[in-house]
């Protein structure tokens, strides 16, 4: 099983798959992030840390039946001349859920008092969060599990990679969302990423391929530029005290 210590390639793919799978990651984490905003203070963490063990499970189940995931690569049947398999299936249901609920929650972030002044302040249940978390855990999972199946051949290779960069999400995920909750242009942002991440799943879904590292670059391109502003409107925000004083 761990034949492949002795090979230097190995090594040279474990760590491109660990790098890999930590990306991969960001998404799981930003929509963590915006679901356990909704629970109240209390129960927020404990979301966090149920919520990357399921992705954990997600991908260690996947990964165990990989016979069973590279079947869904493979057409279940056709529409219009185009081929749709399973891997298709789950993708394309998975961008359509992360697009309508970004579309939500940004909706309800602009305008929260449409449905009533306390809209905003609802507070969501513990276990509708879960459920919402697994859903999309199986849709990033089967990405990342599909990754790791294309990139290397040992079973070992993939678990330790997979083990590690969900350790890096437990030890992250936190910071992130702080980060976000108290930053309402970040989650904006945030939101947008989503549904950028849902319109790419929906893309793979109908077999166009899209480079993820366009979508990466954008993602860390957008984040630059408002950290940048937050930086200059903590500036001004100084200079505008000083002037007072």
């Amino acid at each position: 099983m761990f034949e492949w210590m002795y090979d230097a390639n190995a090594w040279i793919a474990l760590f491109a798959l660990i790098g890999l799978e930590i990306v991969l990651g960001v998404d799981n984490i930003i929509f963590i992030s915006i679901l356990v905003s909704k629970l109240p203070e209390a129960q927020r963490d404990k979301a966090r840390k149920l919520g990357i063990s399921l992705a954990l499970l997600s991908r260690l189940v996947l990964l165990l039946g990989i016979v069973w995931v590279t079947e869904l690569i493979h057409p279940w049947f056709s529409i219009l001349g185009n081929e749709i398999s399973g891997r298709d299936l789950v993708l394309l249901g998975g961008g359509l859920f992360l697009l309508a609920k970004a579309t939500f929650e940004i909706h309800n972030a602009l305008d929260p008092d449409v449905h009533g002044p306390d809209k905003s302040k609802i507070k969501v249940g513990f276990v509708s969060v879960l459920i919402q978390i697994a859903i999309l855990d199986v849709v990033f999972s089967l990405d990342s599990v599909i990754t790791a199946v294309g990139l290397v051949q040992h079973v070992s290779i993939m678990v330790i990679a997979i083990l590690i960069s969900v350790l890096v999400m437990l030890l992250t995920a936190k910071a992130i969302s702080d980060f976000v909750d108290n930053n309402p242009t970040i989650k904006i942002l945030a939101l947008s990423f989503l549904m950028l991440i849902g319109i790419t799943l929906m893309g793979e879904g109908l077999d166009l391929h899209i480079p993820k590292g366009y979508i990466y670059f954008a993602m860390f391109f957008s984040v630059s530029i408002e950290l940048m502003n937050m930086r200059l409107r903590k500036i001004k925000a100084r200079q505008k005290v000083a002037e007072a004083d």
